[in-house]
């Protein structure tokens, strides 16, 4: 397995593996997100609901919290193997080209050339709406645990909020499509007869991922989706905790 890993196709197929991994979890985030436009419900948002029921999964077999861990964990390590993959292949890639021998550009497009920017960037943006969603750490808008549809109505009643997410998605859609298609190359399932269906439909999966990404902030910033019916509304009226 070590051996495996040192080696430069071992590596390669690894970071796909793992974008695979990441990739598989956005499009399960998107559609749990997505609970969010059926509004506030009469009694409970359906997307407070389904945080609660991925919370309660497996109860009272696994403990409280259980699947949603395991979860994280898989997903930290996928991150953090996809980036010292991609890292050391970099490394590699530039020790092997001989001194001032420019790099080749022609033929790559705009998404190849910038991986490793919006990777970056992504990078930035995670440990923000992890701060921002999850631990609750940013307050500039009123936060309550468990609250998941008011935390996102008030946080995108805020232009730069909706601002700072919009362009996060570029970012996504644009390391996504050189990404999804370089993990067919890397692991053998490309071929001339169906290239270009695997290039479309790379594309047309990274439209839909932003899309259902960005309808969620933009439904709540045009109030297309009404005020939560929660403790976190009295919170932000009176700014008194509750």
């Amino acid at each position: 397995m070590i051996e495996y890993w040192r080696s430069t196709i071992g590596k390669k197929q690894v970071v796909a593996i793992t974008g695979a991994i990441l990739v598989g979890y956005l499009i399960l985030h998107m559609l749990g997100n997505l609970n969010s436009a059926f509004g506030p419900g009469a009694d409970e948002a359906r997307v407070d609901w389904y945080a609660h029921w991925l919370r309660d999964f497996g109860e009272p077999l696994l403990p409280h919290g259980f699947v949603v861990w395991v979860v994280r964990v898989v997903l930290l390590g996928a991150i953090i193997t996809h980036i010292t993959g991609i890292v050391q292949l970099v490394k590699r890639n530039r020790e092997a080209r001989p001194a001032n021998f420019p790099a080749r550009r022609i033929g790559r497009s705009v998404e190849s050339i910038a991986m490793l920017g919006t990777g970056t960037l992504l990078i930035a943006f995670i440990v923000f709406h992890i701060l921002q969603f999850t631990t609750l750490s940013i307050h500039v808008t009123p936060v309550e645990p468990e609250e998941v549809y008011a935390n996102l109505y008030y946080a995108f009643q805020e232009w730069y909020f909706l601002a700072i997410y919009l362009a996060a998605l570029i970012l996504i859609g644009m390391h996504l499509r050189h990404g999804v298609w370089s993990m067919f190359q890397t692991l053998g399932l490309d071929n001339p007869n169906r290239n270009a269906k695997l290039r479309h439909g790379s594309t047309a999966l990274v439209v839909v991922l932003v899309a259902g990404f960005a309808a969620v902030p933009v439904l709540f910033f045009t109030d297309v989706l009404d005020p939560p019916k929660t403790t976190a509304v009295i919170t932000a009226l009176s700014g008194v905790p509750v």
